[in-house]
């Protein structure tokens, strides 16, 4: 529990360093250049086609036509627009975040190394390729898991607790290898990953918790429209500064253990430390064949 705690605050103040707050703005920075070439390229076609299918569809006739009667005629013209930015979104949000998770965990493993550990070997336990695999075997896993347990999603109490767990397992297993990938190795990995495996999955569920909050920011955006372009923004720094710190708090507690692992005596046993003794030659030593000596102590000088 004391390094459960020790990583948290440490992480918590890691995040007020400008390193740490710049690489959190890089999602803003690849979302508005990844929107601009998008609407450069492809705003006004998107626009025109969900005009033409507004236009056609019949179900909304009646719609068209009550809102004409209420004095929001002009109302179609801002549906369109509107149904492009909702469904773009969420997939550049997703690139953006996806490609700063490649580099801001490592990067942000890096720094505590370099600050709390400098003399720290790395024994390079996983390549990137093995980490990759693990982290795409665990999405399907979780996946599975969301699928599995959405009727459930219906009884309340669940529809809080079931995404968190799932998401804190998630985080838990993703993080913990990409930390421990560079600096453990093999062994080292499979044995604090087993010794701690419920402290290292509290961190993953109280962060997939914490990431809730950006939901929130996003719910509003989509009820207030208006403040659309402002808050979407929020959301994303917020989720990245979440991501940060998890990253962060999953590096303090994976690399103080494995320091901690390391500083472990070594326990060796006796035929690993004395050379057997042949047979022949005991007996010369006065030996018996389990190694144990005959002669009587009180001769010895």
């Amino acid at each position: 529990m004391k390094l459960l705690i020790d990583s948290f605050w440490r992480a918590a103040m890691y995040c007020l360093m400008p390193r740490v707050i710049g690489l959190s703005l890089l999602p803003l920075v690849l979302t508005v250049a990844l929107s601009g070439f998008l609407g450069y390229m492809y705003w006004d076609v998107a626009v025109l086609t969900v005009q033409r299918w507004l236009e056609a569809s019949s179900w909304l006739e009646g719609v068209w036509r009550w809102l004409e009667g209420v004095g929001f005629a002009n109302l179609k013209t801002v549906v369109a627009p509107l149904m492009v930015i909702f469904s773009v979104t969420p997939l550049v949000v997703v690139v953006s975040l996806l490609a700063v998770s490649v580099l801001m965990t490592p990067a942000l493993t890096r720094m505590v190394m370099d600050r709390r550990f400098p003399q720290m070997q790395r024994k390079q336990g996983a390549s990137f390729l093995s980490s990759l695999v693990w982290s795409l075997g665990s999405v399907l896993l979780a996946l599975g898991a969301f699928l599995l347990t959405l009727p459930l999603w219906l009884v309340p109490p669940l529809a809080m607790l079931l995404p968190a767990l799932v998401w804190g397992w998630l985080t838990y297993r993703v993080m913990a290898f990409d930390v421990l990938a560079e600096f453990a190795s093999q062994d080292e990995r499979h044995t604090l990953m087993a010794r701690h495996r419920m402290r290292l999955l509290a961190i993953g569920v109280i962060t997939g918790l914490m990431g809730a909050a950006p939901s929130l920011v996003w719910a509003s955006g989509a009820l207030f429209a208006a403040a659309f372009v402002i808050l979407v923004p929020v959301a994303i720094w917020i989720y990245t500064l979440v991501f940060a710190f998890s990253s962060l708090w999953f590096a303090h507690y994976a690399l103080a253990a494995l320091q901690a692992l390391r500083h472990e005596p070594v326990q060796a046993h006796v035929d690993e430390v004395l050379p057997a003794v042949p047979l022949h030659a005991s007996a010369r030593l006065g030996l018996n064949p389990d190694g144990v000596t005959d002669v009587d102590p009180r001769r010895i000088p």
